[in-house]
């Protein structure tokens, strides 16, 4: 089972930049009710789609006070029990982070490590690519940044005691 994920999050200033669960040195950082990582929010839609289990908005939702300021690794957490609860586990997951700055690359292992730890799965198992917008857009003037996902989940199957 596959699903796909997406978000988007303008860059404002005085806020601190969490991409891939990582915090990132930079003047700017992403808006948003939570810390806005874009990547790990679209990993959690992605996750929560190919479960059949709705999107990122119905679990945490935007004016729930919960959820305000909270890391995305914990609701990447949640995501990650909410399917082990019904019954899947987190195969792979492939993911594209696109941003004129800051350069995604350098980034890559840390995020990678960030994910692995919090979902209990291999970093071999994800894949973070950076992509510009060619100057083009909101992204491409560097006023905002997004992330596509896509990840695929398998059953558990328990194997019988004998």
């Amino acid at each position: 089972m596959v699903g796909i994920g997406y978000d988007i999050h303008q860059l404002v200033p005085n806020r601190t930049l969490y991409l891939g669960g990582i915090q990132i040195d930079y003047p700017k950082g992403l808006a948003g009710h939570s810390d806005g990582d874009v990547l790990i929010h679209a990993i959690c839609d992605a996750l929560l789609g190919a479960a059949n289990l709705g999107d990122i908005g119905r679990h945490f939702p935007p004016d729930d006070q919960r959820y305000k300021n909270i890391s995305s690794l914990k609701l990447l957490k949640t995501v990650s029990k909410f399917l082990e609860d019904s019954g899947h586990m987190v195969k792979h997951i492939d993911t594209v982070v696109i941003a004129e700055d800051p350069k995604i690359l350098p980034l890559v292992n840390d995020m990678k490590n960030a994910i692995s730890t919090t979902i209990g799965i291999s970093s071999d198992a994800i894949s973070i690519k950076g992509k510009t917008n060619e100057g083009l857009g909101d992204i491409g003037t560097g006023r905002a940044i997004a992330a596509w996902a896509i990840c695929e989940i398998g059953r558990i199957y328990v194997t019988p005691e004998r």
